[in-house]
């Protein structure tokens, strides 16, 4: 497969890629037109922050299945075109929170010990020692609003300085903000009045614009200090302008802004102001993680694995892929064998998780059934980012359940699909240290089966002789099995032979088979 770097991005990301097997071109500099002339003999698309993946270049892009964002915003990528194409973006979004929340650090000290200005004083051949007065950071009040990784990496190194550190962010407990040290606040109105130091962790959303305005700094403590290197916009600029020359504010540093670059505003002529063009990312390691980062998932992308950071499919936060990671493969193949089982076509679908599972957000492993049963059945490719999308299109009904309660594993997953002719249900588990597949019931019949490439199933009243029919007719054929199972409702009643062949079983062999050994059912499943 053909990747085109459109950006530059560490030698090692392009080296990963290559070790992977991949075929890579980089490119840089290319404008849209050169890009809808090339893009279409490319897989995989990898951008920075100059090239925009446009709507017109994802439409001529045939063969496209993954962009690639090295860095942590998707702003110049065209998310809803690559959605309605069945495309992954991605992007790197822990590759540059140490090095944020090191900037934020160094721009609350610089904002303490009024660095910039004294040093500017230097290099103007002055000596103004008792001008830049300027105050410790201990046991000063620092409130972090937004909680999230740069949020708590802030807070963490904040602590470490010996400051009091309150926390804003209406979905953290405060059980785990207790974990980080953090006092948590529910309202802003609380937390405002507080504070020695304001430092702002939060996306730019319609809810998040303006969020400090003429009201909010009225709120804050007198000679309060701010920094903000999250977002511009966040603060109100001639509310924050105002607030610095009254003395409101004491000072602030600001590192994004609205419009960028930004080499004009009123924040340019004020003297207890700190102002950095947008280095919040800008070392070298952050520069060489976010290359590594997407390579790692655009080599997972392009071998069809979960890519944990795309943006547009649903979120999937560390601890939770941590608990249903190891669950996506063994739901896809679930998915495909519920396919292929199904009479008549699935007319709706639900995902059972039993146990420890239940406890955490399993709507990813939906998706994967969904991905592994619709990908068996479309012409269209399907992934994870549209396999949602096609069930909607078909009118599938799909839900989720959860059980916490377990008897015999720890975990289970359980799809269970209404067909035109009877319900399909199985069932698979986990085992061992290493995570096990392990197919464990299909049509309520216990099995204990390793899923194989090759599987058939057979249901027929439970006689002697049957295990041997199906034998001797594979042999015949030169067809080996690995492994064989059988589960029966009753001695005498109905049994179920499960296979795993080394070969597959074709339909002319399956009606054959089912024929001479006088089987009521037959399938053959390629997962």
């Amino acid at each position: 497969m053909k990747v085109l770097v459109a950006d530059k991005i560490s030698d090692s990301g392009i080296a990963k890629m290559r070790e992977a097997g991949l075929e890579v071109d980089v490119k840089t500099g290319l404008s849209e037109d050169e890009l809808v002339a090339i893009i279409g003999a490319y897989d995989a698309l990898v951008v920075r922050s100059a090239t925009k993946a446009t709507r017109r270049i994802i439409e001529a892009a045939d063969n496209l299945k993954i962009i690639g964002r090295a860095g942590v915003g998707v702003d110049n990528v065209d998310v809803e075109a690559a959605t309605e194409r069945g495309v992954v973006v991605c992007n790197a979004p822990t590759s540059n929170i140490v090095s944020a929340a090191e900037h934020t650090i160094a721009l609350l000290l610089a904002q303490a010990r009024n660095i910039p200005q004294a040093n500017a004083s230097m290099h103007a051949h002055k000596w103004e020692r008792s001008k830049f007065t300027g105050t410790e950071v201990l046991d000063k009040t620092l409130a972090v609003v937004g909680l999230g990784r740069i949020g708590t990496l802030v807070a963490e190194r904040a602590r470490g300085l010996g400051m009091k550190v309150l926390g804003f962010d209406p979905y953290v407990s405060e059980e785990r903000a207790a974990q980080l040290g953090i006092e948590i606040v529910r309202s802003l109105d609380e937390l405002l009045p507080r504070a020695d130091f304001i430092t702002v962790h939060l996306p730019k959303t319609k809810e998040t614009i303006g969020m400090f305005g003429p009201a909010e700094f009225a709120k804050m403590k007198d000679g309060v200090r701010i920094v903000n290197t999250a977002r511009g916009g966040i603060y109100q600029q001639d509310a924050l302008v105002e607030a610095l020359k009254s003395g409101k504010v004491a000072s602030a540093a600001i590192d994004v802004f609205e419009v960028e670059p930004c080499t004009e505003s009123p924040l340019h002529g004020l003297e207890n102001v700190i102002l950095t063009p947008h280095l919040g990312a800008s070392t070298d390691e952050a520069q060489d993680r976010a290359g590594d980062q997407i390579a790692e998932y655009v080599i997972a992308g392009l071998s069809g694995q979960m890519v944990p950071t795309a943006v547009n499919i649903a979120p999937v936060p560390p601890e939770v892929m941590e608990a249903v990671g190891p669950y996506i493969p063994l739901a896809e193949k679930m998915g495909a064998a519920v396919a292929q089982i199904a009479s008549g076509g699935v007319e709706s679908l639900d995902v059972l998780t039993v146990g420890q599972l239940a406890d955490v957000d399993t709507r990813i492993l939906k998706t994967a059934v969904l991905k592994g049963m619709l990908g068996h059945i479309s012409a269209e490719p399907v992934n994870f980012v549209n396999a949602d999308y096609y069930a909607q299109q078909r009118g599938l009904h799909v839900t989720e359940t959860k059980r916490p309660e377990t008897h015999d594993y720890t975990n289970l997953l359980v799809v269970r699909a209404a067909t035109a002719k009877e319900p399909v249900e199985i069932a698979a588990a986990l085992i061992g240290k290493n995570d096990e597949p392990r197919l464990v019931s299909l049509f309520g019949y216990d099995l204990d089966m390793a899923p194989g490439r090759y599987m058939a199933f057979f249901r027929y009243p439970d006689r002697p002789g049957m295990i041997g029919k199906v034998g001797t007719i594979l042999g015949d054929r030169g067809i080996n099995i690995a492994s064989m199972q059988v589960g029966r409702t009753a001695e005498g009643g109905t049994a179920l032979m499960g296979l795993v062949v080394d070969s597959p079983i074709t339909p002319e062999l399956l009606a054959e088979i089912k024929t001479a050994a006088g089987m009521d059912d037959a399938w053959s499943i390629e997962l």
